[in-house]
This record gives C-alpha cells, sequence and structure tokens, in this order.
C-alpha cells in the first residue's frame, strides 16, 4: 500500500518543533521563578535574623552609632527585598506567558495531528477500497474464465445450469 505523504507534513514538524521549544522555554522560565524565589525568601529570613540580632543587641544596650549601623543596613536589606520581590512578579508573568506560549503551541500541534491522523485513516480507506476493488476484479475474471471455459468444452454453460 502507498501512502501520499500528508500535504502539511512540514507544517506538523514546525508545530512540534514549537511547541518541544515552548516546553523547554517554560521548564526554563520556571526554574528562573524559583530561583528567584528563592533568593527572596533567603533575603526575608536574613533580615528576619539580622532584625533578632539588633533587637537582641539593643536590650543589652547599643550605642547611637551601632544604632544607626543596624536601621542602616536593615534599610538596605528592605530595599534588596522590595527589589527582589519586583523581580519575583516579573518572573511570575514571564512563567505565566510563557505557560500561555506552551498552550497554544501545544494546541497548534494537536490541530495538526489531528489532521495527519485524518489523512492516514483516509489513506488506510483508499487502500482498502482499492484492496476490495481489486479482488473483486480478479473474482469477475476468475468466473468469466470458468464461464468461457465452460463454453469452449462444449458442457453447459454455467448459465444454463442456473437457469434450468
Amino acid at each position: 500500500m502507498s501512502h501520499s505523504r500528508f500535504p502539511l507534513e512540514t507544517l506538523l514538524e514546525l508545530a512540534q518543533s514549537r511547541a518541544d521549544d515552548a516546553a523547554k522555554r517554560l521548564g526554563q522560565l520556571i526554574a528562573a521563578q524559583s530561583e528567584d524565589s528563592r533568593k527572596l525568601e533567603l533575603l526575608q529570613q536574613y533580615r528576619a535574623d539580622y532584625q533578632g540580632r539588633f533587637v537582641a543587641h539593643a536590650r543589652s544596650g547599643m550605642r547611637p552609632e551601632e544604632w544607626a549601623n543596624y536601621q542602616s543596613f536593615l534599610a538596605k536589606l528592605d530595599e534588596a527585598i522590595e527589589h527582589q520581590s519586583r523581580i519575583c512578579q516579573l518572573a511570575q508573568n514571564r512563567t505565566v506567558a510563557g505557560q500561555k506560549s506552551f498552550v497554544e503551541q501545544r494546541n497548534r500541534h494537536k490541530a495538526f495531528d489531528t489532521l495527519a491522523q485524518r489523512h492516514e485513516s483516509e489513506e488506510v480507506r483508499r487502500a482498502t477500497r482499492q484492496e476490495q476493488k481489486s479482488a473483486d476484479e480478479h473474482a469477475a475474471k476468475h468466473f468469466k474464465d470458468k464461464l468461457e471455459d465452460s463454453m469452449d468444452t462444449g458442457g453447459t454453460s454455467l448459465a444454463d445450469r442456473y437457469n434450468n
């Protein structure tokens, strides 16, 4: 059975490639978002620890310049946390966009794949019809040859046998 090439095979392959690329990119985006969140958590934990040390040191007495140093460093940590929070939000936005892109590419590939499956099914139906036609033609020829052989030998024809 000879199969004709699926006319949109190139587009199917391109859609598969794009879906694979989108999946890979989504994996990278998720990993980056996870790493950015981990950094934010570390900053928040460090700030909480530093705040605890500040409070403990303040209870035991602290010079004004030490107080100012602690406050200055806590303010810098707060800025770093705010900055990292913005980075996390951007990473989340990129991940959501990556998920959307992946779903779109996967759906596009599924659509082409469905068309390819329909094409394959039609090819199978066409081949089955052709095989049946060939078998029917062969059977008809065989019947005709038998009928002619019967008439040539002077015997009763099959047609006569059926008519009597």
